[in-house]
């Protein structure tokens, strides 16, 4: 899932490139590459690559049109679904099937499940607020029969 700002107000080479080939990555930030990857958001002119400018490196897959981030840690290869227009403020959702995912074994739990601290991928909030993501518990899968006391 990928979120568009209005098309109207903004040149998109990202958009374009998503409708030409129905492909794109998401690619996790690098906790020291957070500047970085906020300025990728900078309206460049077409013939700018964002990965140039931000100090990112392209990487390919075989058979996948879209370039991946070289330097993020997990990567996801989207096929294009859907793009749906949000009225009320312009912006386009699209909408896409998982085709690649690459996760490395050192950020996986016990349990197979992606640590996101242990891979140093950043959050945000908003458009311009990074955070340092932390574990914080592993609880079991919820039962109505196995609800905790919460003392209310």
């Amino acid at each position: 899932m990928n979120v568009f700002r209005p098309q109207l107000e903004t040149k998109c080479d990202t958009y374009r490139n998503i409708l030409e080939t129905e492909h794109y990555t998401i690619n996790h930030v690098p906790l020291n590459k957070t500047e970085n990857a906020h300025f990728t958001s900078a309206n460049f002119a077409a013939e700018e690559s964002e990965f140039d400018k931000c100090g990112f490196s392209e990487e390919y897959v075989t058979n996948f049109p879209a370039p991946f981030v070289k330097e993020s840690r997990i990567k996801l290869g989207m096929k294009l679904q859907q793009m749906i227009p949000i009225e009320v403020n312009g912006t386009i959702l699209a909408i896409g099937s998982v085709e690649h995912l690459f996760v490395p074994d050192e950020v996986l739990s016990e349990n197979g499940f992606i640590d996101l601290g242990i891979a140093e991928s950043a959050g945000i909030s908003g458009v311009n607020s990074y955070y340092k993501l932390e574990k914080i518990a592993d609880y079991p899968y919820a039962k109505p029969s196995e609800l905790p006391d919460f003392g209310k």
